[in-house]
């Protein structure tokens, strides 16, 4: 029964309608920098990001601190939107999160499939430094929640799920605070 420690990245420089891949601002390096200081005494743990970069930039020092490379992994990624105007992206986020995952179409219920069965392979203990959608999507499976937003994952706040042969059940959920889209 592994259990997985999912992560949303730390602060970025710019909103989800502002850039469609930014880093971290300084506060979001500082919140991950907090971070692998305290996942550092569970660890090693095997270590996933998502190829973005305010992922792979929060993954960073805790990677350093264990002395490993994360794996980067397409499939825990940011969702990903239909349109590529910053400010229909933004309207897009917004609308989406007021919905459920059975009434959205084919390619956003593929998607959050991709995301569980990425989870769902993890045979070890594991730290997935991923986005706010992609946790929504697996604390929504563990709990039986088909909202798409139905939680609000703070920047490097830590959720803790076990995977039960093809399930995921909640441990804890990580600490909710504000996010600038929804």
């Amino acid at each position: 029964m592994p259990t997985l420690y999912l992560v949303r990245h730390g602060r970025a420089a710019a909103g989800w309608d502002a850039d469609t891949d930014p880093g971290l601002d300084a506060t979001g390096h500082a919140q991950a920098q907090t971070l692998a200081e305290s996942l550092a005494p569970s660890g090693p743990l095997d270590l996933i990001a998502s190829p973005m970069a305010r992922t792979r930039q929060t993954a960073a020092p805790l990677a350093r601190t264990w002395g490993l490379e994360p794996r980067i992994e397409p499939r825990v990624s940011e969702i990903q939107a239909p349109m590529a105007d910053l400010t229909a992206r933004g309207r897009w986020l917004r609308e989406l999160g007021a919905r459920a995952w059975p009434e959205l179409d084919e390619p956003l219920r593929r998607w959050r499939a991709d995301v569980l069965a990425a989870l769902l392979e993890t045979q070890r203990d594991t730290v997935v430094v991923t986005h706010f959608i992609a946790i929504n999507v697996a604390m929504g499976a563990a709990i039986g929640d088909e909202r798409v937003v139905g939680f609000s994952p703070d920047y490097c706040s830590v959720t803790i799920l076990r995977r039960v042969g093809d399930r995921l059940t909640l441990v804890q959920a990580g600490a909710q605070g504000a996010t600038r889209v929804l």
